[in-house]
């Protein structure tokens, strides 16, 4: 999300990994396990985990690590991770594991973000309508308490622009960072009905893991405390 903005897990697990990074498809053999490394010093100071901790079935395609999205550069080094904070972690569980029943997998857009990234954004589109303007404090991505998300699943004849990894990313009305109407989260005028039925499965499964979507922008969840006021975190996203 671009305008609003403890549970310690193990920081190495054994999981089956499947990441894209920059729309460049890295997986393992699958069934292969990887573990996961740690995450950096300064990262883990602050309660950030990898999402893969959580959602091991997590398809990683962070958007802002590339040139793929609305400032047109990369503003993370091209190996970012998805970080959350650890309070993220139960509720993500949860919602994974009810998109599983449908076959259906998260896809993380964006999760925690530096607060010096915040600022380039808003520099970059400086409308608090659909950018946040950063403050002397970090809250939502910038806290690593909110996440963008969409839906992938096993599809045939999947459009190439919408593959990622083995699955094919549900079409949800919109693509990520759509600053139209359409992109709100309730939107039905120019949404088809397919694409309606998935946001809402999207937002229950989410709800049920006590992540509220915000109502302008589909893709974008808060975690408990999202939206309080912490001190400036800036490390880096790895």
């Amino acid at each position: 999300m671009l305008r609003r903005h403890g549970v310690r897990l193990a920081l190495t697990v054994m999981i089956t990994v499947v990441m894209v990074v920059g729309g460049a498809n890295t997986t393992p053999a699958q069934g292969t396990p990887r573990a996961i490394p740690p995450v950096s010093e300064a990262a883990r100071a602050v309660g950030l985990i990898d999402v893969r901790s959580a959602v091991p079935d997590a398809l990683i395609d962070l958007r802002y690590a590339t040139s793929d999205n609305f400032v047109g550069e990369p503003l993370y080094p091209s190996n970012a991770r998805c970080l959350v904070h650890e309070s993220m972690a139960p509720g993500l569980t949860t919602a994974a594991r009810i998109l599983r029943r449908s076959n259906e997998v998260l896809v993380f857009w964006d999760c925690y973000r530096p607060h010096s990234v915040q600022q380039k954004m808003f520099d970059k589109v400086s409308n608090p309508a659909w950018v946040a303007a950063p403050g002397p404090y970090s809250r939502s991505h910038e806290a690593g308490r909110s996440v963008d998300v969409t839906l992938a699943a096993r599809l045939p004849g999947c459009p190439k622009p919408r593959r990622v990894a083995d699955r094919c990313r549900l079409d949800m009305g919109t693509d990520f960072d759509s600053f139209t109407p359409a992109a709100t989260a309730y939107a039905t005028a120019g949404v088809p009905v397919a694409a309606q039925r998935a946001r809402a499965r999207l937002r229950d499964a989410m709800a049920a893991g006590g992540l509220a979507v915000y109502s302008g922008e589909w893709w974008h969840f808060d975690g408990p405390g999202a939206g309080v006021r912490r001190p400036v975190i800036d490390v880096a996203p790895r």
